[in-house]
């Protein structure tokens, strides 16, 4: 009778978890959305603790501009912060957080291309990839207590929630968004920048700059947690049609930024 019971309670568990990511994908998602907000703004407080935050005011306007335009339609208002580190890397937690690192900011020609790389990381807390990743963790092991453990990084456990949220290798692990959510945020992303008026031809020449950065090297950080599959400019290509027809009428509208 118990493990009936157990059975009944994990199914209505399961179908309670079912949801729609913002390109049609079914997910399973049971973590509530304050409870995954609440490990990003951990996350992020650790980060802002044990990382250099940079003072440099371009750096800081670019960021804070294009970052403002690209999230001007969601709710709630969005934390950005420059950290002075040479990696190039940027990420976004749930909790409305945003980190670029001085590297990336260094890499990229235009604020277009730097409007790919926030759109695409914007795109992996709107599709809920964070709360997918622990809603999985948390249905096959000790779900609850990585969640207690965010704030100690140093521990095992802490590191396996910060890999879920997607900066775990800030400490050694590395856990990669699937490929699935790394197309889902490709094309979230793309779509982000072209309604807010950055041209999306730009996030090709991005991918292609990141490659190269990283040519005869060891892969570079954001390339390493955000695998550049040869398929992924493909997509970008197919999609671009789309992503222009937005680019038009957000000028049409008058959405013009000047981050630069």
């Amino acid at each position: 009778m118990c493990k009936k019971m157990t059975f009944i309670l994990l199914v209505s568990c399961f179908l309670a978890g079912c949801m729609t990511s913002p390109t049609g994908r079914s997910q399973f998602i049971l973590m509530p959305d304050a409870q995954v907000n609440q490990m990003g703004l951990q996350a992020f407080d650790t980060l802002k603790k044990e990382k250099k935050i940079s003072t440099n005011s371009q750096y800081n306007q670019m960021a804070q501009c294009i970052s403002e335009a690209i999230v001007s339609d969601q709710p709630g208002k969005w934390e950005v912060v420059v950290f002075e580190d040479k990696s190039l890397n940027a990420f976004a937690l749930p909790g409305n957080k945003i980190g670029i690192y001085t590297g990336m900011l260094e890499l990229v020609d235009n604020q277009d291309q730097l409007a790919a790389v926030i759109g695409h990381e914007v795109g992996h807390v709107l599709a809920k990839h964070s709360n997918e990743r622990a809603s999985q963790e948390m249905a096959v092991s000790q779900g609850m207590a990585i969640i207690q453990a965010i704030g100690s990084p140093q521990t095992t456990l802490g590191q396996t929630g910060l890999g879920l949220l997607g900066i775990g290798a800030e400490y050694g692990i590395l856990m990669p968004y699937s490929r699935i959510q790394e197309s889902e945020a490709d094309i979230i992303g793309v779509e982000l920048m072209a309604k807010a008026g950055f041209d999306p031809r730009q996030s090709v020449g991005l991918w292609q700059k990141m490659e190269q950065a990283s040519s005869g090297q060891e892969p570079v950080e954001f390339l390493s947690t955000h695998p550049a599959h040869a398929t992924r400019i493909k997509d970008l290509e197919q999609h671009m049609s789309q992503s222009m027809s937005l680019y038009e009428h957000a000028k049409a509208l008058g959405k013009q930024p000047r981050c630069k």
